[in-house]
C-alpha cells in the first residue's frame, strides 16, 4: 500500500474543487483509493492537498483516466506534485 500527499493549485474556489473531489470519492473507492484528507493551504487558497492511499499505479492510472474530470474541477495537472509514502516495516 502507498500513501500519496498530493498538493497542487487550482484555479476554483476551494469549495468548488473540493465539490468535485468529494462527487468522485465513490469512483476512487471503486478503484481501490481511501481517500484520507483533502484541504486547502492556510496562506494560499488556491494551493489543495489530497492525502490518499491505494496499491501501487492505481491512483496514477485513475487520474489518467478521469482527467478532464480532474481539470474540470479547477485543478491544474502541470502542478501536481505527489510524494509517495510506505509502510514502514
Amino acid at each position: 500500500m502507498e500513501t500519496h500527499v498530493m498538493t497542487a493549485r487550482i484555479r476554483t474556489t476551494f469549495e468548488e474543487w473540493s465539490a468535485v473531489f468529494d462527487e468522485s470519492v465513490p469512483a476512487q473507492q471503486a478503484a481501490g483509493i481511501t481517500s484520507l484528507y483533502r484541504g486547502d493551504s492556510k496562506d494560499d487558497p488556491n494551493l489543495i492537498c489530497a492525502v490518499l492511499q491505494a496499491s501501487p499505479g492505481t491512483l496514477e492510472s485513475f487520474m489518467a483516466a478521469n482527467a478532464d474530470l480532474i481539470v474540470a474541477s479547477g485543478h491544474i495537472l502541470e502542478t501536481t506534485v505527489d510524494q509517495v509514502f510506505l509502510s514502514g516495516s
